[in-house]
């Protein structure tokens, strides 16, 4: 009986450096889809416009550039929220300006805006988070209790901006360089715009945060995935190499 050929050398390491790479390789990727992903969020004020039936729309102009007409619900509402859009929470009050503005006659000359303010919760400043009692604070200046929501009516100017109607109703208000809002009636004392990692922790230089990945929650899954396949490439090159010397 004739013996089975033995497999070339060069395909008998190519196997076996296969055999080898591929449960390696299998742990790496189990590695990656286990981590946990690190969500974050923002706290700000959203703007919003009240429609019918007390509804919200997300208001896609800035509040310096936005004309609310007479009979016009503006909304705002501070929350942590993901960056801007639908996804940013809503007042939690229906905008209703018949209900609102009421009391507050019409004028000639003058246009009417109702304004609803939602200060957010306790979660939205983070005061309820354990251990962020001391962060929250010092990022937004407020308490574990938010204010109050509350509804205005504003008689303001024909062409007053969305700006101008809050200032007249809810002052003050504090601005960044960049003309963004970030206090409403003084709220919150400080911040703007904080970004708040998975955990909760503000962080208030986002350029800072966007820069040192995962600080607050363990380290980064690429780094360890990709230390990882350098690793397994590194010593399949090895194993290749003695296999042929001793072939």
């Amino acid at each position: 009986m004739r013996a089975a050929p033995l497999p070339a050398p060069g395909r008998r390491s190519s196997t076996g450096l296969a055999a080898l790479l591929l449960p390696l390789l299998g742990a790496v990727l189990l590695l990656a889809s286990a981590a946990p992903a690190q969500a974050a969020g923002y706290r700000y004020w959203s703007f919003w416009r009240g429609g019918e039936g007390g509804g919200w729309t997300y208001q896609q102009q800035g509040p310096a550039v936005a004309v609310p007409p007479d009979g016009a619900v503006d909304g705002w509402r501070f929350a942590l929220s993901p960056d801007g859009g639908q996804d940013a929470a809503k007042p939690r009050a229906a905008g209703s300006f018949a209900g609102i503005c009421a009391d507050t006659p019409a004028q000639e000359g003058r246009k009417r805006v109702a304004v609803v303010l939602d200060f957010g919760t306790a979660e939205d400043t983070g005061a309820s988070a354990a251990g962020t009692s001391a962060t929250s604070s010092s990022a937004t200046g407020s308490s574990a209790t938010a204010p109050e929501q509350r509804t205005t009516c504003a008689s303001v100017a024909p062409r007053a901006t969305s700006a101008e109607v809050l200032a007249a109703v809810a002052p003050p208000l504090r601005y960044d360089t960049n003309g963004l809002l970030c206090a409403i009636a003084g709220y919150p004392k400080a911040g703007c715009g904080d970004q708040v990692g998975a955990a909760g922790a503000a962080q208030p230089d986002a350029g800072a945060a966007s820069a040192d990945q995962g600080s607050g929650s363990g380290p980064d899954v690429g780094l360890l995935a990709g230390g990882a396949l350098v690793a397994v490439l590194a010593g399949g090159a090895v194993w290749q190499a003695r296999r042929r010397r001793h072939s």
